[in-house]
């Protein structure tokens, strides 16, 4: 049996008197239940003296419908009392009558049926057309149908004196044949009516429709084109009850303030636009519905974030702003509530909004499409403040161009519990990159530093900190000395500093009495101290280069120490002249100084006592040179030479230092004048080079 697809079945209770006569009666339009409560006779008692089965009995609580049939077969139906003690009694009339002509019914029962299975109807099984009342058959023989045909279906709630049990009823159908109804034709009804609303929590309730307004005023009439859903020959009205849904009495036809809580009604009806007679324009198909209150209440709401740096601006996540509790409920922010108005220029980083203080506006969005505005506020947190700084540091002696900075110290902030950390950039504080870690021990050059402020609440803000490297100051007068290596000095340090400490545990400005050695001394300056170190040398002693002698003329040669040069053979009268003259011949000392006035140095020499005659006769008297005095002298050599300056003769160790007037070859060289070189080095540290020259007179006589 065909069901209409609707969420509300076919013809729910079919109320109202004028219902209970044949000429109201209602049009049963398809095969789907009905259910009903009877609540009068109508205007005539047409069973009274009509020869039924009921005629005695008459009408008490009854009601009348129309039937069309669609297509032919048979056709059954059960009746069924809400109510056991309930007895209903029912005739059919037709095919094709009218109700001023209805003549006998084709099918009448008026069976007394109540207590446990008081239903009645036609059914396949049974045999008889007629029960009277009082019989205890309940259900009469099948009909067989053709398609259009019309029967009248008369139903009466039998209450007696002894009886007065009223009650609903329900009315299903069964059998082959089918029922007219525009609602199940194709033809009348191509597409499927869609119930308006949405589902309730418990799907055994009406739908609901939600309502945004506030107060709830609603125009019925938007529902219209969503219910018909295309459907053409339909009309819809709207109703606070289900008679006047029935009868399209009281129609709602102006926008109305609803209840929250009553049940409200829909009729579709058919017109036929060919028949204007035709009984399908009296179905109507019934719906129900409630209202449910989808209007939502925002809040204005305040958010506040940091303005760090004080950059003028701050970063806000709008969606967390509190303007409504419901999570289900979506939100799009405009700068401007012209913009939300117009749905233009849409904020859409909502999340990360970079703005200075103002006022957001936001539209909030139901799931039923309800809306709200709200206005969120945009507000800075407290600025951190902050002042740059200063900060000063003596220098590393051994870099002296950096200094040991504790960053700790400066003072950038007096809010309590701020949160400070160091970078080398602005950029770095700014991105938290390369943080200073070692903040209390920091070496750097002068330059700056920045520091990031933060507070409880995450703020933040910059300042730079100013680093500056105290130069050393070192004494300008304390210089190296040089001094003779026996003397002593004092060292000045020099006036201005706040205090002096020596290595010699002196803490005056001058330490006295010292001698040959390095020092240091530390110079305090304000909160700095400097090392400064200081040499005293011993002065370089001259040195005796050579020494030229000639006969008693002694000339000394000096390299070394610092000239001027003073030179004595006693230690007592000086010269400034090299050149010693008349020196007497055998040992003697040679003293020298330089300008430094120190000890002199001193060496010895020998003025030869050499024999400027000899006579090589081997009579016993001047026969030979003899210097082998000499030999102790380190590379001892006397050469001889002719006066053409061509050396005759080497008196060396081999010749035994002596000279006997004779040739390299051993001839007697001949009588004549013959000059002489002689050299060695003294037997001192420095091995002071001696030269000797002179001339010899050589006779030879045989």
């Amino acid at each position: 049996m065909k069901k209409l697809l609707l969420i509300i079945f076919f013809g729910i209770s079919r109320v109202l008197l004028a219902q209970a006569d044949c000429a109201t009666a209602l049009a049963v339009c398809g095969n789907s239940s009905i259910t009903y409560n009877p609540t009068g006779y109508g205007d005539i008692k047409e069973m009274i003296n009509s020869g039924t089965c009921i005629d005695a009995a008459g009408e008490h609580y009854s009601i009348w419908y129309k039937i069309t049939i669609a297509t032919g077969g048979t056709l059954t139906f059960d009746l069924v009392p809400n109510d056991p003690d309930a007895d209903y009694d029912w005739a059919i009339f037709g095919p094709n009558v009218t109700c001023g002509a209805l003549g006998a019914p084709i099918r009448c029962n008026a069976a007394t049926v109540i207590g446990p299975g008081p239903s009645t109807g036609l059914n396949m099984t049974s045999t008889i057309t007629n029960a009277i009342g009082g019989s205890l058959t309940p259900y009469c023989r099948f009909m067989d149908v053709l398609p259009g045909q019309t029967y009248y279906l008369f139903i009466d709630n039998w209450v007696s004196t002894t009886s007065s049990t009223t009650a609903p009823f329900s009315l299903t159908w069964g059998g082959t044949a089918t029922l007219a109804s525009p609602f199940t034709d194709p033809n009348t009804q191509p597409y499927p009516f869609n119930p308006p609303g949405v589902p309730a929590a418990n799907p055994a309730d009406p739908r609901e429709v939600v309502v945004c307004a506030n107060p709830p005023l609603f125009d019925f009439s938007t529902l219209s084109a969503g219910i018909l859903n295309g459907n053409p020959n339909f009309s819809i009205s709207y109703h606070t009850s289900q008679n006047d849904a029935l009868t399209g009495n009281n129609a709602i036809t102006v926008p109305t303030v609803v209840s929250m809580t009553a049940t409200y009604y829909y009729s579709i009806s058919y017109t036929d636009p060919g028949s204007p007679n035709s009984p399908l324009n009296k179905c109507k198909q019934i719906g129900l519905f409630k209202f449910r209150d989808g209007r939502i209440t925002t809040k204005n709401a305040t958010l506040t974030q940091c303005n760090n740096n004080n950059a003028g601006t701050a970063v806000y996540d709008l969606t967390t702003a509190d303007v409504i509790a419901d999570p289900a409920v979506t939100k799009k922010y405009y700068n401007t509530i012209h913009d939300l108005n117009a749905g233009i220029n849409e904020i859409t980083n909502p999340t990360a909004f970079t703005s200075a203080e103002g006022t957001i506006f936001v539209k909030v969005t139901s799931p039923f499409g309800c809306s709200a505005t709200a206005q969120i506020i945009l507000k800075f947190n407290p600025v951190v403040v902050v002042n740059d700084a200063t900060l000063r540091s003596c220098s590393i002696e051994a870099t002296p161009a950096t200094a040991l900075f504790n960053l700790t110290v400066a003072s950038v902030t007096t809010q309590t519990g701020a949160i400070k950390k160091y970078y080398r950039s602005e950029t770095d504080a700014i991105n938290q990159t390369n943080e200073i870690t070692t903040p209390l021990t920091y070496t750097a050059p002068n330059g700056v530093v920045y520091v990031r402020v933060s507070n409880a609440q995450g703020c933040y803000n910059i300042a730079k900190i100013t680093l500056i490297v105290i130069p050393p100051v070192y004494s300008t007068v304390l210089k190296d000395k040089i001094i003779c290596v026996e003397d002593k000095t004092t060292l000045d340090a020099g006036p201005g500093f706040n205090g002096y400490e020596w290595s010699t545990g002196a803490t005056t400005q001058t330490i006295t009495n010292v001698g040959v050695g390095t020092y240091w001394v530390k110079l305090k300056t304000g909160d700095c101290t400097v090392m400064q170190h200081v040499k005293v040398y011993a002065s370089e002693q001259p040195v005796v280069s050579s020494i030229e002698i000639s006969n008693t003329t002694v000339t000394v040669f000096v390299m070394g120490g610092t000239p001027a040069y003073k030179y004595s053979m006693d230690n007592v009268s000086w010269q400034d002249s090299n050149v010693f003259n008349n020196v007497k011949r055998g040992d003697a000392t040679i003293f020298v100084k330089d300008s430094y006035d120190c000890d002199p140095i001193d060496i010895s020499i020998v003025v030869p006592n050499l024999v400027n005659v000899i006579t090589p006769n081997s009579d016993g008297y001047n026969d030979v040179i003899d210097y082998s005095a000499l030999a102790n002298k380190k590379n001892f050599v006397m050469n001889i030479f002719d006066r053409y300056g061509n050396m005759i003769f080497k008196m060396d160790k081999l010749s035994g230092y002596k000279w006997y007037g004779t040739s390299s070859n051993g001839t007697k060289v001949p009588t004549g004048n013959y000059w002489y070189s002689v050299g060695w080095n003294e037997n001192d540290k420095m091995s002071t080079p001696i030269k000797y020259s002179g001339w010899i007179v050589v006779k030879n006589r045989d």
